[in-house]
Order: C-alpha cells, then sequence, then structure tokens
C-alpha cells in the first residue's frame, strides 16, 4: 500500500474508481434520483425566467407604465415572486429528495469498508493506526456523499445555465455579450481547474497531519496506564505537538493558497461583470437598449456569476473530497492475505479430531518459525503444547484459527482441509480463552452475550453460572450491567478470565482452544480458573497452550515445542522419566516457584 503524493495517472484512476463506485447506489435509487432532476429543471426554468420578468417589469415603469393595465403589472409582480419562491422551493425539494440518496450511499459505503477492515488479515491488523484509520474513513463517506450531491446537482446544471444564457445574450444583444461570456467562464474554469489542482497537495497533506495526530491521541490515551507508570505526560504532549505543528503548517498552506485561488477568481468575476455592465450602459446611452434590457444583462450576470462562483467551490470541494477518498479506495484495495476458497464448504464437525501435517510457517521468508509440524487430536483428548518463549505455540493457534496460511503442510478438523472450508464455518466450531481477554466499553452481561449474540438472557445467566462469575456479579453494586470500562480495564484479570470462560461456555463450541489462559494470574485465581477449564473441557477436543508446566500435568499428550519443531511429547510422567527438554523446563520452574515461596 502507497502512501504519500500520487503521481496524476494514479490520481485520474483514483477519480475514476470513485465515479464508478457511485453508479450503483444513483441507479438504486432511480426514481427519487428523477424526481430531483425534475426539481432541478423546475428550479434552473424559474431562475432563467426571473431577468425576462424583471426587464418587462422596469421597461413598463421606465414609460410610466401607463401602456401597462394594473392588472397585468400586478401579474408581472407575482409571477416575478413566484419565479423568485419556484427557484428556492424546487431547489430544496430536490435536496430533500435526493438526501436520501445521499444518507444510504454513506451507509453502505461505510458498511463496506467497516465489512471489508474486518475481513482483512491478523497482519494488517497488527500494523494499523486505529485512530487514523477511523478518521480516513469518516472522510472518505462524507466526501462520497458530497461527490454524489454536487456532482448531479451543481457541475452540470451550472454548464446548462451558462449555456442557455450564452444563447439568450448572442440571439438578443449581439457576439460581444456572448463572446464576453464564454471567455470569462473559460478563463475562470481553467484557472479554477490548474490552481486547485495545485492546491489539492496541501489538501492530501493536511488530511495526513491531521490523522497522524488523531493517531497520536488515540494510542496515548489507550495506553494511559503505562504513561501514568513512567510519568511521560510531557513526553507524550511534546510527541502529540509534534504531529500538530505539522497539521497547523499544513493548514496554513492551505489557507494561503485558498486566498490566492478565491482572490483570483473574484479578479476574474469582476473584470467579466465590469466590461458586460459597460456594454449594456453604452447601449442604453446610444438607445440601441432599453433600461430593462439593462437590467436583463446585469441580473442574468449575477444569476449566471453565482453559480460561477459556487462551481469554484464545489471543484475545489470536489477535489478535496478526492483526496480524502483516495485513502478509503487504497484501504478497500487491499486484498485479504487469507481467503475463502472458490466453492468453500461448511465445516461439519462431528468428533472433533484436529490433525497437523508437516506444518510449515515463516512471518517473513528469513524468520522460520515452525517446521514440519505434525501431530493429531483425539474427539476429546486433552493435548498441551508447551515449550520456551518464541518456540512457536500461539502461532498454532493463529494457524488453527486461519488469521494465517500454513507456509507448506495442512491443518484438518474430521478430515476436513481447513484450507476447503469458510473461515466463518471454522471459527464457530472452535472457542478459546486467551491469555489476554480484551473487553467491550460495555455492561459485564453484554460482554458474555458476545460469545452468542443471539443468545437469550436465560442462556446468558447460565453460563455465568457455570463459569462460577455469579457470586462476583452479585458483589457488585451495578451487578450485571456493570461497566467493564474500555479494554475491561475495571476487572481484575482473574474476572476477565472467567468472563473469558463464560463466553466460551456460551458459544459451545466442540473444540476448545486455551492459549496460556492463566499465565497471568495469581495461584489462587489460576487454581480456580484450571478448576473451571477442567470442568467445560469435559468431552471437548481441548488444544491448550501452556507456559506453567503445573496447569497442564492431566493433559492426556504433551508436546514439547522447540526451534518450531516437535521434540518430544507422551505423558506429564513419561516425559520426567525421559530426561529430555519437558524435564529441563520442570525443573526450572519448580526451582522458579521454590524461590517465590521461600525468598532469602
Amino acid at each position: 500500500m502507497r502512501h504519500g503524493n500520487f503521481d496524476s495517472d494514479q490520481q485520474n484512476t483514483y477519480n475514476w474508481r470513485v465515479l464508478r463506485h457511485l453508479w450503483p447506489f444513483l441507479r438504486e435509487s432511480r426514481r427519487r434520483v428523477v424526481l430531483a432532476l425534475l426539481c432541478l429543471l423546475l428550479a434552473k426554468g424559474a431562475v432563467i425566467t426571473i431577468p425576462f420578468l424583471l426587464k418587462h417589469l422596469v421597461d413598463a415603469l421606465d414609460t410610466g407604465g401607463g401602456q401597462l393595465s394594473l392588472l397585468a403589472l400586478m401579474g408581472l409582480v407575482l409571477a416575478y415572486g413566484g419565479a423568485r419562491f419556484s427557484n428556492v422551493f424546487f431547489g430544496e425539494l430536490r435536496d430533500t429528495i435526493f438526501g436520501r440518496v445521499t444518507e444510504r450511499a454513506m451507509r453502505r459505503v461505510g458498511l463496506q469498508v467497516f465489512r471489508h477492515v474486518h475481513a482483512l488479515d491478523l497482519d494488517f491488523h497488527l500494523n494499523r493506526r486505529t485512530g487514523g484509520l477511523a478518521r480516513d474513513i469518516e472522510r472518505g463517506t462524507t466526501g462520497i456523499s458530497f461527490l454524489m450531491r454536487f456532482f448531479v446537482f451543481n457541475i452540470a446544471p451550472t454548464l446548462f445555465e451558462i449555456a442557455v444564457v450564452a444563447v439568450i445574450l448572442l440571439t438578443g444583444y449581439g457576439l460581444s455579450f456572448a463572446a464576453i461570456t464564454l471567455l470569462s467562464v473559460f478563463v475562470y474554469g481553467l484557472f479554477s481547474l490548474r490552481a486547485t489542482e495545485w492546491r489539492t497537495q496541501f489538501v492530501r497533506e493536511m488530511n495526513e497531519a491531521d490523522s497522524a495526530s488523531n493517531t497520536r491521541a488515540v494510542d496515548s490515551l489507550m495506553n494511559f496506564e503505562t504513561v501514568k507508570y513512567f510519568t511521560n505526560e510531557e513526553f507524550e504532549a511534546q510527541r502529540y505537538d509534534e504531529e500538530l505543528a505539522r497539521w497547523e503548517l499544513a493548514r496554513r498552506r492551505n489557507r494561503l493558497s485558498l486566498f490566492g485561488l478565491n482572490g483570483g477568481q473574484a479578479l476574474i468575476i469582476a473584470v467579466a461583470q465590469t466590461a458586460m455592465i459597460g456594454l449594456a450602459a453604452n447601449g442604453v446611452r446610444n438607445g440601441e437598449m432599453t433600461l430593462g434590457d439593462f437590467i436583463l444583462i446585469n441580473q442574468f450576470m449575477i444569476q449566471l456569476f453565482l453559480p460561477l462562483g459556487f462551481l469554484g467551490f464545489v471543484f475545489r470541494e470536489i477535489k478535496g473530497s478526492l483526496a480524502n477518498i483516495e485513502k478509503m479506495f487504497e484501504l478497500l484495495a487491499i486484498r485479504p492475505g487469507v481467503v475463502d476458497e472458490p466453492g468453500a464448504t461448511t465445516l461439519s464437525v462431528t468428533r472433533g479430531d484436529i490433525r497437523f501435517t508437516e506444518v510449515s510457517f515463516a512471518y517473513t521468508a528469513e524468520r522460520p518459525i515452525l517446521e514440519s509440524v505434525s501431530f493429531s487430536v483425539a474427539p476429546g483428548e486433552k493435548v498441551a503444547v508447551v515449550g520456551p518463549s518464541g518456540a512457536g505455540k500461539s502461532t498454532l493457534v493463529k494457524l488453527l484459527f486461519r488469521f494465517y496460511d500454513p507456509t507448506s503442510g495442512s491443518i484438518a478438523i474430521d478430515g476436513q482441509d481447513i484450507h476447503s472450508v469458510t473461515q466463518a464455518s471454522l471459527r464457530r466450531a472452535i472457542g478459546i480463552v486467551p491469555q489476554d481477554t480484551v473487553l467491550f466499553n460495555d455492561s459485564l452481561f453484554e460482554n458474555v452475550r458476545y460469545g452468542k449474540p443471539e443468545a437469550s438472557d436465560q442462556e446468558v445467566e447460565q453460563a455465568i453460572r457455570l463459569a462460577h462469575l455469579d457470586t462476583f456479579i452479585a458483589s457488585l453494586p451495578d451487578g450485571r450491567d456493570t461497566l467493564v470500562g474500555e479494554r475491561g480495564l475495571k476487572l481484575s484479570g482473574g474476572e476477565k478470565q472467567r468472563v473469558a470462560i463464560a463466553r466460551t461456555l456460551l458459544k459451545r463450541p466442540p473444540i476448545l482452544v486455551f492459549d496460556e489462559a492463566t499465565s497471568s494470574l495469581d495461584s489462587k485465581s489460576e487454581r480456580a480458573i484450571l478448576a473451571a477449564l477442567r470442568e467445560i473441557a469435559t468431552d471437548h477436543t481441548s488444544l491448550v497452550i501452556a507456559h506453567r508446566l503445573s496447569t497442564i500435568i492431566d493433559a492426556d499428550r504433551i508436546l514439547v515445542l522447540q526451534d518450531g519443531q516437535v521434540v518430544e511429547q507422551g505423558r506429564h510422567r513419561e516425559l520426567l522419566e525421559q530426561n529430555g527438554h519437558y524435564a529441563e523446563l520442570w525443573q526450572a520452574q519448580q526451582k522458579q516457584r521454590d524461590a517465590q515461596d521461600h525468598p532469602h
């Protein structure tokens, strides 16, 4: 994925992609679009009628009004008022009708990006910038709405109005007036185009600085405990201010470039209007034109340059919106590394047999993690994987969940290669109690329900009881409605683990995975959690990633992973008798425990 400045070819590619992306939303709501366009034509018809009504009114009054009856005079006045009202009314009606189209488009695009981000692989999420990503998506969806409205209702109608006015001036008042109109529009458009292209780089710089500062703020606030531990509040403030300084500089450049653009556009409009009014005034003086003609030409110039001035604003905003949408389309262009195979089937788990066959994996070619790992977990069996840090234990879990695909080899559940089944059905069949349980900033009860969102309150309460979480909940002032805080910071490690167990119990999957589920707990909490884990693992196929060997001595089989390979396997007592890697790990942990129990 590329960041930074884009060359013009790439920008044009993105521009066309945006237009192609908008078309389905317009086609889906074509009735509303047609109605909105009809309102637009009525509004434009009214606005073009106004100068003619003014001309006839002024000419009638200029001759003393004697040639015109009171009824006809009042008719002209009322027609003028009706045209003014019709212009505003049909314009507002157009916006109201089309508003539904833009709102639906924003919703659809927002949902599409949200789903796409969730579909991306773990590698993307490990490297993402949460704050900047959220800001890019927000600006992108807003930009889509702006483009839909103004492409349809401002650019084409304004060009249509310019053409009609030029024809009226050419046929009614001669080539000079039409030539000044078309020349001024051409110069204005060319200047706006070139200047806005030049300005887009400053808009992009400003957006990047804005995303960077937002990322810095979110990252710092999410890790506020670490900031407090190291008294680094001022350090964080300085880093945030550095990003804000970049944003301030980008904003200043953007503002100065906007001043140059607005000033140039205002000069072009003033010169054109002065030339037209001068010609018209001379025509009236020479008796070639009436005072009404002078008013008509003046009114047409005002009406023409108002939308033209707005067209400049629209063009600037469209370029800005395209710059905003670029980031979102970059995001949509990222393809996940792990995808369902064409014709992938739904995983059917009848027994819960897991089989790793010659599985090798590397995050990068220079750093192999697993090398030809083969083992199986029989239905209902509890198999533990142990080994030193970095041996590849947690990678086995990521491969089983298919967050990554093996470099070589295969993984099968009940004889079905997980590569050939849908990711959704695979993950529904596996429950996990992770090392670090992350909770949502919601009630404790709803965090348990997350294991099965469609579960009834009774099912959630049963899972809470089975996880022995009910006593803790009863002790809280707000009970099950207690808010757990962002990422569950209001709960202890043991309490969060019980929530994770309750979630898994609610999900009721045939296969259970415990990824160092007690590594961060004290001895008392560990014993309680282990008892709960043993209870829920009954009659389930279980894969346990263990750091503390004391937690898996009851396992049916223990695999010892060393440098990405299975070097030993067997029951706890058998492995101790072999006096190999497992025995070394066991003795080292026993010495560590003795040292903690009997400090000097």
